[in-house]
């Protein structure tokens, strides 16, 4: 797919900017263990879990692009099917990092969001909330699950995939416009976002 040009930029938060996924996991397979019952990658893939090497390659990746598109006034919000209760959890220890965003569409809870992911609503409400009303076209979401990516494309954006390393990338290829297997593979300037500094 031709890459085209972005003005704003929009991140899924779990799995993608903060490593809760794999938290997840491990809390589900404790519910399911004394039903001697394993929580299969089948079921996994909605909670995209990741390793904790891969862990690192999130933060470091996620903070470097963050901050580096803070620091050249791009526009960042944050879209997650998450709710106010569960990301003051999860944020508690990152204000600092969550505060360079614009805004935050916590989908479990808004009143605005009808329709979670996949359907388009999370984002175009997350584009609309922007301070200039940005068209959908000009915004670039990562996501790391392929409903996000779905719900991306459905409301007009282009979406950057960061899968969970044992998902079926087929899935999705060519139907999305990159894959990456972190978001420290990401060069701004495909997108016509300033270029990392070298």
């Amino acid at each position: 797919m031709a890459n085209k040009n972005v003005s704003h930029v929009i991140f899924d938060m779990d799995g993608l900017l903060l490593d809760t996924e794999r938290l997840y996991t491990e809390a589900i397979q404790n519910v399911c263990d004394p039903f001697n019952k394993k929580y299969t990658w089948e079921l996994k893939q909605k909670v995209m879990g990741k390793k904790e090497s891969e862990s690192v390659k999130i933060i470091i990746g996620a903070d470097k692009l963050v901050r580096h598109l803070h620091k050249h006034n791009i526009p960042i919000a944050v879209v997650t099917g998450s709710d106010t209760a569960s990301f003051e959890l999860k944020s508690q220890n990152h204000k600092a990092f969550f505060s360079l965003f614009h805004h935050l569409v916590l989908t479990g809870d808004d009143p605005e969001v009808r329709h979670g992911k996949p359907a388009p609503d999370p984002y175009l409400i997350g584009a609309r909330r922007f301070d200039d009303g940005v068209e959908p076209s000009k915004v670039l979401v990562f996501e790391d699950a392929v409903n996000g990516v779905e719900s991306a494309h459905a409301a007009g954006m282009q979406c950057i995939w960061v899968p969970h390393r044992e998902h079926d990338r087929a899935i999705l290829e060519g139907k999305t416009e990159l894959i990456l297997n972190s978001l420290v593979e990401f060069k701004p300037e495909e997108f016509g976002l300033p270029a990392f500094e070298s």
